[in-house]
């Protein structure tokens, strides 16, 4: 075959890819740009409400929160949860109005940890369990406060269980060791030695260093001594 024939035919193929392409927008040209426009819409209205709706909603969610956290410092815990009745709405109703904010999100931890101390632990649980987060300080710390409301509950798997979670989420020689022990201390409550007495031992084998794995021999002791 001549060169030139087979440029030729060549270029009859792009002519024939190019028809197609040129039939195929044509036939869909309507579908394709309601398609394109509605991906716009979509879009557009995202990038409208979280400009419009979500980021003034944070900033008031924040503002709002200063005061309680002044009450909160003075372990005013009535007036951090509940509000003033003037310039402070207080956290629950911050936490209930702003949940979809980070803010709001806080409050519920917020919230939480003011009805623990007023001793409402049911109360405590449900706004504590509404935090969602990943801070390597206070999600834990807020996991060890929700196995506190189990274990004042008599909820004690639960307590175990909220326990460990906290330490895996701490993962540090200086809280992990805390929750652990926390959690020996429900088992042993529930005469679970073997249990308890597992926790002591990974206390000692992962935390030996920290204030508690020092001392945690007489813990693992005590334990072993119940245990048939």
């Amino acid at each position: 075959m001549s060169k030139e024939k087979l440029e030729h035919d060549e270029l009859d193929k792009v002519n024939e890819v190019l028809s197609s392409s040129e039939q195929f927008v044509e036939k869909y040209q309507k579908p394709l740009l309601v398609t394109v426009l509605i991906i716009i819409l979509v879009v557009a209205g995202f990038l409208s409400v979280r400009h419009f709706y979500f980021q003034p909603r944070e900033v008031k969610a924040q503002a709002a929160m200063y005061k309680g956290e002044i009450y909160f410092a003075k372990d005013s815990f009535e007036l951090a949860l509940k509000g003033n009745g003037a310039d402070f709405v207080g956290f629950e109703a911050i936490a209930d109005d702003y949940s979809s904010t980070k803010a709001g999100n806080l409050a519920a931890a917020y919230a939480g940890i003011c009805y623990y101390n007023l001793g409402k632990d049911a109360e405590a649980l449900a706004y504590l369990k509404k935090f969602d987060g990943d801070d390597a300080f206070l999600s834990p710390n807020i996991e060890a406060m929700i196995g506190n409301c189990y274990a004042n509950m008599d909820q004690y798997d639960d307590a175990i269980k909220a326990f460990e979670k906290a330490a895996k989420k701490a993962d540090n020689e200086m809280a992990s060791p805390i929750f652990l022990q926390k959690a020996a201390t429900v088992a042993e409550k529930m005469g679970n030695y073997k249990k308890a007495l597992d926790f002591y031992q990974k206390i000692k084998d992962e935390y030996s260093q920290s204030m508690i794995g020092r001392d945690i021999d007489k813990y693992i002791e005590r334990a072993k001594a119940h245990v048939k």
